[in-house]
This record gives C-alpha cells, structure tokens and sequence, in this order.
C-alpha cells in the first residue's frame, strides 16, 4: 500500500523566477524613464542652451563677483532715442534733438526680436557704459547691452528688441548711460544700505522665531500623541492640532509675506508675522516630535505616585525635552535668517526689499553687495547654530 505525501499549507512559496524578476524591474525602470521624459518635455529642458545663451549672463555673473563695497565720487552721461514697439504708424517718434552726446537707432519702428543697431558719439572716451530699455508706461528696466567707447567717444552696439517691449504697445526709450569714477575712496552707498539691512535681517528672523516659539511650545502639547488622553475629547483636539499644524506649513511663508504687507503695510513686521506664522507650524511639528520621543516611565512613575497632569509636566515632560526645543529653536533661526531674504522681494524688509530693489534696477554690483553679506552671515549663523545646538545635546 502507497502512501501519498500531501504538500504541507505553511510550505514556503516558490521564489519567482529570475525572468519574471528581471521583467518586473524592467517594467519599472521603463516607467520612471517615460516620466523623466514626459517631466523634461513638461519643464522645456534644453541643455544645450545653457552653453549657446551663456554669454547673455556673462556680465551679470562678472557683476555679481565684484561687489560695490568702495566707491568714489561718480559721474555719468547720458542720451536717449525713442522706438516704436510694435511698429504701427510706419515710420516711428521723431528723433530727440538733444546737445552732447547723442545716440542714433538704425530703425525708430521695428518689432520685438527684430536686430537693431544702435550708435553714439559725442561720449567720454574709453569708458565702459551700458544700454537700457525702458518700455512705456513703466519705471522698470530691461535687459541692458554693455560696450565701451573708443578714443573718440563712439560706440555701436548690435542686438534684438527685448520681447517684452511689444508687451506695453507704445513708444519706448532707449538708454545709453555711461558711469565712471572720481575723488577719494569712501564706502559705498550699497555697502551702507547693506549693514543697516542685513542686521535688521537677523533681528527681523530673531523676532520671528521667537514669537513662533512661544506661540509653538503650548500647541506642540496637544500635538503630542503620548501627552493627550485617549478620550474623545483628547482625539480630537491632538487631531485639530496636526491638521491645524500640517494646513499652515502648506502655505508658502511668501504668500504668507504678500498677505502681510497688504495687511500691515510693507516693511520689516509684515516679514515678521510671516515668518512666526511659518515657525509656529514648523516648529510646533518638530516640537511634537520631540515631545512624542520621551522616555515615559518618569510619567506613569509620578502618575502611580499620586502626581496631577501639571506635576508630571513640569518634572516628568520638561527635563526631557528642554534641550532639543532649544536646538530647534536655534536651527530655526538660521533657516529663518535665510528666508527673511526670500520674503523681502514681497515687501517683508530686511535685505531681500533691498536685492529686489537693486535686482530690478540691474545695478548688480550693488546686488552683490548684498548677496555676499547673506552668504556671509548665513555662515556665521550656521557656525554659530551648530556650536549652540553641539553644547546643549
């Protein structure tokens, strides 16, 4: 009599082949190729732009590495020419009679992206100085050309109308301004806004991180799963906290920043409220944390001894948690430090009001200036932070 072995129910399963394998990752490895594919045609990625366009921002990035920190007694020079963008009447403005140096435009009606060259003469010899657009209707100035006159005061600079130009229908000026030095060295106007600026900077973060802790210590309590009840009425006040904490860090502290200086006006409290509100939801997440990872036998230890809720805080939650509230506290002023620059092209003060200002004025040795002493104090704070938060953990 044959006996028959019947397979056992908790025999392991058989591996799968290694085809199948192979065709799983396959599969996957083909997905996240048509994504980064679909991704780069999404975002208009074009390489090769990055080396064809790269002397667009030649002069920008030579700016940016010589900051305006000296300066001495400046002059300058000045003619303009007017352009019709789009061309519409036919022949363009009138050309401007002015004395002294006179730019001419090889068309006064052209339109956007159409090559225009413009000629100057009567201008200081061997100087260096750039062209402006200035569109209608606007203060704000475009791109600039850079060229320097020859021995006898002349220049031609060949380039394309700006496409923003056609954007305000009108007659734009053009710009040729020249600018040179005199006189003693003195410290430069940019370099004295930046001192001012870059420390009310850290006090406008040092404020800002402050009131979102105070605010953000209570709060992180009822965000501290281990500290509420397990009570209806514990549940939903730890659940209103997270969402409450988790809705505000989804608002961009720059929007955060707009909705301020509407409301209070532009300067350095709109970026202080801004940046409390953003540090109240940020920290109050990293306080809940913190406070969710404590040891809790010192509390169930006072709880068995008869202690209240107030008691077991104040001896049992505080200990534990005083020092990494405190380096996260630090670590937030430095990030807060960096976004105080970001939300000051809003209207939150600090240096960013400033770089935006010079940024949008295309004064970039000015707006170097500025960048280096965020870069500069960025470091500092960060040294600073990470020898603070290394001695009290």
């Amino acid at each position: 009599m044959s006996t028959q072995t019947r397979p056992s129910l908790n025999a392991p399963k058989a591996a799968p082949s290694r085809w199948s394998e192979r065709l799983r990752q396959g599969f996957w490895l083909l997905l996240v190729l048509a994504l980064l594919i679909w991704a780069a045609r999404a975002t208009q990625v074009d390489l090769p732009r990055l080396i064809t366009d790269a002397p667009k921002v030649q002069g920008i990035l030579t700016d940016l590495l010589q900051p305006s920190l000296l300066t001495r007694g400046a002059e300058s020079q000045r003619a303009f020419g007017r352009l019709e963008v789009p061309c519409a009447s036919g022949s363009g403005p009138p050309p401007l009679s002015e004395s002294g140096p006179q730019i001419t435009l090889s068309s006064a009606c052209l339109n956007a992206g159409d090559p225009i060259t413009i000629s100057g003469s009567g201008f200081r010899p061997n100087t260096q100085g750039r062209i402006y657009w200035q569109p209608p209707h606007t203060q704000g100035r475009l791109r600039d050309e850079r060229f320097t006159t020859d021995a006898e005061g002349n220049f031609t600079v060949e380039t394309d109308i700006p496409p923003l130009l056609a954007e305000g229908a009108g007659v734009s000026d053009v710009i040729a301004e020249l600018s040179w030095e005199s006189g003693q060295l003195r410290p430069s106007e940019a370099l004295r806004v930046t001192s001012g600026a870059i420390v009310e900077t850290v006090f406008l973060a040092l404020m800002a991180t402050t009131l979102g802790a105070i605010i953000a210590i209570p709060i992180s309590f009822f965000g501290a799963r281990n500290l509420m009840p397990r009570t209806a009425l514990g549940n939903t006040v730890y659940t209103i906290t997270r969402a409450v904490l988790n809705l505000t860090r989804a608002i961009e502290p720059l929007i955060l920043a707009t909705i301020f200086a509407i409301w209070v006006g532009f300067g350095p409290f709109a970026g202080v409220l801004a940046l409390a509100a953003s540090t109240i939801a940020n920290i109050g997440k990293l306080y809940a944390e913190a406070a969710e990872s404590i040891d809790m036998g010192p509390l169930e230890a006072m709880r068995a001894a008869g202690a209240n809720e107030i008691q077991v805080v104040s001896y049992a939650v505080l200990p534990q948690i005083v020092p990494p509230f405190l380096s996260f506290t630090i670590y937030y002023w430095d990030i807060n430090v960096r976004m105080s620059t970001i939300i000051g092209f809003v209207g939150g003060g600090g240096i960013g009001l400033e770089l935006s200002r010079w940024i949008n004025q295309l004064q970039w040795n000015n707006a170097a200036t500025a960048v280096w002493a965020i870069v500069l104090v960025v470091l500092l704070m960060d040294w600073a932070s990470t020898e603070v938060r290394s001695r009290i953990t």
